[in-house]
């Protein structure tokens, strides 16, 4: 019996530093040689500081900035930890009231709206919108900023990351990284 105990004991100490050690160990060093950017959360930074990261997005709601999807992590939103989504049902007077928000505020038809500014992603979370959603924005942005529409355009066309390798997933504009484009151009014109 105590032969079996013995045993018992080597192997679960040795899985443990195998699986809880070593292995998360050797996948991390993996991760910072390959991929250093990644493995660190893909922090984006801005004059030396940490101003946000590509994989999460932030609550923009000044009209100079394009705004995100809406999100239902957290109480309030964009709540990176308590990233979930609403699971409001089609049928949800919860859901229609927040979708009726974002219409108001948007002051257009809900079916001119993308659908992705008035639908949340299933984190909550997700950092990017389609191309059209952006382009739809446009008008606002230019007009807050006081910059011609073929700038502010010119800007979402350039931020418009490709599918990997082509195929896999769609186009999509990180929404962070297109604010942060705006506040450089402002800092380029010496406004």
């Amino acid at each position: 019996m105590l032969n079996y105990l013995r045993a018992s004991l080597v192997l679960v100490v040795s899985f443990t530093i195998l699986t809880g050690l070593a292995y998360p160990l050797a996948i991390t060093g993996i991760a910072q040689l390959a991929f250093p950017a990644t493995a660190n959360g893909s922090a984006i930074e801005r004059d030396g500081k940490v101003v946000g990261s590509a994989l999460i997005a932030q609550a923009f709601t000044k009209p100079e900035y394009f705004w995100p999807r809406p999100s239902a992590a957290g109480e309030k939103g964009f709540d990176a930890r308590s990233s979930s989504g609403s699971n409001f049902g089609p049928t949800s007077k919860a859901l229609a009231d927040r979708i009726g928000t974002d219409v108001a505020r948007y002051g257009v038809p809900a079916a001119q709206i993308p659908a992705d500014l008035l639908t949340a992603s299933a984190s909550g979370l997700d950092p990017d919108i389609s191309p059209a959603a952006a382009r739809f924005q446009v008008d606002r942005v230019a007009h807050a900023r006081g910059l011609p529409m073929e700038t502010v355009s010119g800007l979402v066309d350039q931020a418009i990351e490709w599918p990997f390798l082509g195929v896999i997933g769609e186009n999509r504009v990180n929404v962070l990284r297109l604010n942060l484009a705006l506040d450089a151009l402002k800092k380029r014109s010496g406004s």
